[in-house]
Parts: C-alpha cells; sequence; structure tokens
C-alpha cells in the first residue's frame, strides 16, 4: 500500500482512507514536519512541528527511525488522548 502522505507542486495531498486508525503519518513540508493521524471517529487530525530539533532530527534521521523520532513526539506532547 502506497504511503497516504505526499508533496507535489500544490501543497500536501492526503489519503485518509488509506490511514489506519491513531497511526502518525508525516511529512516536511516549508521547514516543518507535518504530522497527521487518523483518531478512532475518523476525524484527521493535523500537527505542525516547528521546533527545530525535531525537524532536524527527523532530516537526519535514518527512515526506519523516523517513527521512532515522531512517536516520541506524540507521547511527549500527548497528542494521541
Amino acid at each position: 500500500m502506497s504511503y497516504p502522505v505526499s508533496i507535489n507542486e500544490e501543497g500536501i495531498k492526503l489519503q485518509p482512507e488509506k490511514m489506519d486508525v491513531d497511526k502518525p503519518y508525516y511529512c516536511i513540508y516549508q521547514e516543518k514536519v507535518m504530522l497527521f493521524f487518523k483518531d478512532k471517529n475518523d476525524l484527521l487530525n493535523c500537527y505542525e512541528i516547528e521546533e527545530k530539533e525535531i525537524v532536524d532530527e527527523v532530516k537526519q534521521a535514518k527512515l526506519e527511525d523516523i517513527d521512532n523520532i515522531i512517536e516520541k513526539y506524540v507521547e511527549k506532547k500527548n497528542l494521541n488522548h
């Protein structure tokens, strides 16, 4: 299955029908980490992460490490409750 968040010349394109509930999806757009997730009520949630240290960490991380960085941020900020 393809990733439900992509960027094109018009901006960010989301495919919420491809998202799992409570799983964070992200992209880097305009020097921000854009974080999206669908909750148990099928509502789409969006957060902009502007903290330079998190943005830089995501940019420099290996692909397999990014999910961990995002999950730690979500837990720290208590975004999934």
